[in-house]
């Protein structure tokens, strides 16, 4: 029976399932602790897999494309020769476009990337809340009470039939249910960018536009792939041109704390958000790509204007489900991927997924803990494999 739900955590993973739930009648809540109305992700590039797909063709009532296609996956030398090539094509989105198409779905949020669909018969309530800090969660009477803070400082409380942690890899609500489940550094960071595709060399477009390209090298990696633009348009020439960049940098050096220190001495640990890098650091990691990358990448990187850096880390919980079945990690909650396997954002998709089959009677919850674990582990696996292979293996 349609209930009530409170979603920790706001991103792709929280909305997902806020939208499945939504759509079956249940009223749903929203609380993310992100002190501004709407979330900023720097228009990171996603690999949009067969889950994430699923999920919006059957919950999207906008009806809006949401991907470009890449046509194949090819792979340079040091000098930007194409010395292999596979035909494996995938669709890539972006972080923004999924995030403004999902609150038109969920809240009705209008922007310049979605209209607000109108709503269908049914539905349950939805609201979406920003500027909320979980503090304490407890079971009692077969509800599960968050405690919080508002925006404003003020404590408060809230409990719902079923609680949903989707607050990310360095989940709060995980940190409290299981405390001895810590995010961990795997000693490298990607450095990450967008440039406009129209604001690149023929040769460059060449290379990148709607192709996966690859360059592996000792201890790093460099990959790109296109994007939708500006307010998610799909239009040759106005997409954005995605790169990411692997680099080591051990744990206790120097060069990672320097790394992970923004440009007013503030310390990150796990993101060194766009805007905050210092200068000095972003040009020395122009020069080293000039030394060691090939040329149509240096150029990626010399004409990006706001590059940041997330580390690379490892998290996975042996549990999902907590308080007789009324409380559930989800997504990067549960487990954290490296983003070799480019799954995060179908894990959490499949979740939502799957987490309407339990509502609907088709699947237990024992099934539903049994099918994200095993998916859980053998991509958690599969990301470290590929990780350390890429940045530690023999090449």
């Amino acid at each position: 029976m349609p209930g009530s739900v409170i979603i920790v955590g706001g991103s792709l993973g929280g909305l997902f399932a806020g939208v499945v739930l939504k759509r079956l009648g249940h009223s749903v809540r929203i609380l993310e602790r992100s002190p501004t109305p709407l979330l900023h992700h720097q228009g990171a590039g996603i690999v949009a897999g067969s889950h994430t797909q699923a999920l919006f063709e059957s919950h999207d009532d906008t009806h809006r494309p949401i991907a470009v296609t890449s046509r194949l996956r090819h792979f340079l030398d040091a000098r930007g020769a194409v010395v292999g090539m596979q035909r494996h094509p995938q669709r890539m989105t972006s972080w923004d476009l999924l995030y403004y198409v999902l609150r038109a779905n969920f809240d009705g949020l209008r922007s310049e990337y979605a209209p607000e669909p109108a709503r269908r018969e049914g539905e349950g309530s939805a609201a979406y809340e920003h500027g909320v800090r979980v503090e304490r969660v407890e079971y009692e009477g077969g509800r599960v009470t968050l405690g919080f803070r508002d925006r404003d400082g003020k404590e408060g409380s809230a409990a719902a039939d079923l609680m949903i942690a989707a607050d990310g890899p360095s989940s709060t609500l995980r940190s409290i249910v299981l405390p001895q489940v810590q995010r961990r550094y795997a000693g490298y960071v990607a450095w990450r960018g967008t440039v406009p595709e129209d604001e690149v060399s023929a040769e460059a477009r060449a290379t990148f536009v709607e192709n996966f390209t690859f360059y592996d090298a000792p201890g790093t990696q460099v990959l790109c792939y296109t994007i939708p633009g500006e307010h998610g348009t799909l239009a040759p020439g106005r997409r954005l041109l995605n790169w990411v960049w692997y680099a080591n940098y051990p744990a206790d050096s120097a060069a990672y704390a320097e790394l992970m220190t923004d440009r007013d001495g503030a310390s990150h640990h796990f993101t060194m958000p766009a805007g905050k890098m210092r200068e000095e650091l972003w040009l020395s990691q122009k020069e080293r790509a000039e030394e060691i990358l090939p040329p149509q990448f240096c150029e990626l990187l010399k004409k990006t204007e706001t590059p940041f850096v997330q580390a690379i880390t490892d998290v996975l919980s042996p549990k999902v489900l907590f308080f007789d079945n009324k409380l559930l990690l989800l997504g990067d909650a549960l487990a954290g991927f490296r983003p070799h396997t480019a799954a995060s954002t179908s894990q959490a998709a499949l979740h939502a997924l799957l987490l309407a089959n339990v509502m609907g009677g088709e699947m237990s919850w024992a099934e539903y803990e049994g099918k994200v674990l095993d998916f859980a582990r053998d991509m958690s696996a599969h990301g470290i494999a590929l990780g350390e292979q890429s940045q530690f293996g023999e090449f």
